[in-house]
């Protein structure tokens, strides 16, 4: 089992940016694909990026690619998701998971953080 630590988020203005960091502890981190996910107020959990064990490896959702980046160190059980160009609806819990499976579903990961607010203004 591994435990995350999401950190990062705030109230940023639309256009702005924002890194969120999530620190991993407990089991070797690099046995895990590390992944981003997001929930807004009445919505479902969405898939944001992950990147996989090895970090050579990393996928997007059609809404965030090209705004979105994802970069982990495993020397410091960490993985980050720096956030450009950020958009009113991009405002929601962020949340970080972990996962054995190297396909990026939201049902496939687990070992969820407690989630850092992400509210940008318009």
């Amino acid at each position: 089992q591994v435990t995350l630590i999401e950190s990062g988020g705030g109230v940023v203005q639309a256009g702005g940016s924002l890194r969120l960091s999530c620190a991993a502890s407990g089991r070797t981190v690099s046995d895990y694909a590390l992944g981003w996910f997001r929930q807004a107020p009445g919505k479902e959990r969405e898939f944001v990026g992950a990147t996989s064990r090895s970090g050579t490896i990393t996928r997007y959702s059609d809404s965030v690619r090209g705004r979105f980046t994802i970069s982990r160190e495993n020397a410091k059980n960490t993985v980050y998701l720096q956030m450009n160009s950020l958009k009113p609806e991009d405002t929601a819990v962020y949340y970080c998971g972990a996962s054995r499976s190297p396909i990026f579903t939201v049902q496939n990961f687990g070992s969820w953080g407690q989630g850092t607010q992400v509210t940008v203004s318009s």
